[in-house]
């Protein structure tokens, strides 16, 4: 029946359809486990990087206060800032003061603790101490309210000459977590260097294991994925890795990070020339970010080893660089990166801030009109109205916009927002 009362006329009966229900009902099984959308949780703008031996009780709020004394020495006002980021004046007196406001409220969102290249080859005994150590100071941050939304470790691979130390690693930090009042909410979880399927799935049974040994539900514990090897993005036999990975990780593989200087040196690129930006960077983040689409896997880009230290111009110069970076990773949707020093967290944020300013009333003014249903200049379809929203949300989660800035454009609130994610 049209919906002028009008019958229609159709030749296909209801049994064919169904026929053909029946017959794809295997492929939407197989579509809904292997690509369930955006999880709808917060991720990141960055993780930051710390060696597990320097790792203290007070380094996120050092990291803070280093920050804030960079910005204070190298641009005390919105206007130096600009200056030396390359900002309009306007721009820069949105983004300054929620930079600094960031910065003493939660300067890390996500915090990794290294096991890895970061923090070398120990004695057992040293290295067993220093994971459980890691675990107490982190419960203690959890406790205090201090820690920061994520935190956790990276093992070392499970290549022959270091997977059990790394096992080990992974069970004593989790063991001492466990023991100190259960695992917390933002627990990450890293596996670097990996190279085939078998190795992530190794990691799985590890997690499996440990759940079954302390009663915990199963799926509790995901872990990243870090892409640095070339095996990574291309296997031996020509074909893509990286969706083998995701698929080997069983439902718990929460993010790809790339690793900028291994994969651009097993690529033979000399170290003068290893960046974020390199088009060997481009090709394998573009692999990465076409098998993780749709997965809920989410992306990290990698980091700049140009540290903002030295003179002011010295430390200028790094700033323009790492802010420049970090707008180009945002303008291709790699919406998280590392951090390796506190003087990075002044332009990741005021990167992040001025991509979300900049854009999110038009943003808003789009999801008005395609929630609305209204006439205007775009058409959007509903893949594109979820893009907005995880923008929106994304810049809302961050501190870059206030949620009550989007609301009074875009007409939705939070709840709003996550319905269209």
């Amino acid at each position: 029946m049209g919906s002028d009362g009008v019958p229609v006329a159709t030749s296909l009966s209801a049994a064919v359809r169904e026929s053909v229900g029946a017959s794809l009902a295997g492929v939407d099984a197989e579509l809904a486990r292997r690509y369930p959308g955006d999880p709808g949780t917060r991720q990141p703008v960055h993780t930051v990087y710390v060696p597990a031996d320097v790792f203290a009780a007070d380094t996120v709020r050092m990291w803070g206060e280093q920050a804030l004394d960079l910005l204070d020495r190298c641009a005390p006002d919105a206007r130096e800032f600009a200056a030396a980021l390359g900002l309009s004046d306007e721009l820069a007196a949105q983004v300054y003061e929620r930079v600094r406001a960031k910065l003493r409220r939660e300067p890390v969102e996500d915090l990794r603790i290294d096991f890895e290249d970061g923090y070398g080859s120990r004695p057992d005994a040293e290295e067993d101490a220093a994971a459980a150590r890691a675990a107490r100071l982190v419960c203690d941050a959890v406790a205090e309210g201090g820690a920061p939304p994520y935190v956790g470790i990276r093992v070392k691979c499970m290549e022959a000459g270091v997977r059990d130390r790394g096992i080990r690693t992974l069970d004593v930090f989790l063991t001492a977590l466990m023991a100190a009042g259960g695992l917390p909410d933002g627990l990450v979880l890293t596996l670097p260097k990996v190279t085939f399927p078998q190795q992530v799935s190794a990691m799985v049974r590890l997690c499996e294991e440990f759940e079954k040994a302390h009663g915990l539900e199963p799926g509790r514990i995901g872990f990243e994925i870090q892409i640095e090897t070339t095996q990574a993005i291309l296997g031996p036999d020509g074909t893509a890795t990286v969706a083998r990975l995701i698929d080997a990780a069983e439902g718990r593989a929460t993010g790809l990070h790339y690793g900028t200087f291994d994969y651009s040196a097993a690529c033979g690129v000399s170290a003068a020339y290893q960046s974020m930006d390199h088009p060997v960077a481009d090709h394998a983040k573009a692999v990465m970010q076409v098998a993780a689409a749709g997965t809920g896997v989410r992306l990290s880009d990698g980091s700049t080893n140009v540290l903002p230290v030295g003179g002011g111009e010295q430390v200028r110069d790094a700033w323009r660089l790492h802010y420049g970076l970090v707008r180009r990773s945002l303008a291709r949707a790699y919406y998280q990166g590392w951090d390796m020093h506190p003087g990075q967290l002044p332009t990741r944020y005021a990167a992040v801030y001025a991509f979300y300013r900049e854009g999110f009333v038009a943003a808003a003014e789009r999801l008005a009109a395609y929630v609305a249903r209204a006439s205007s200049d775009v058409m959007d379809e509903p893949a594109t109205a979820r893009a907005l929203s995880g923008y929106l949300l994304r810049g809302v989660e961050c501190g870059a916009v206030d949620l009550s800035e989007v609301t009074a454009v875009a007409g939705v609130g939070h709840e709003g927002l996550l319905g269209l994610r």
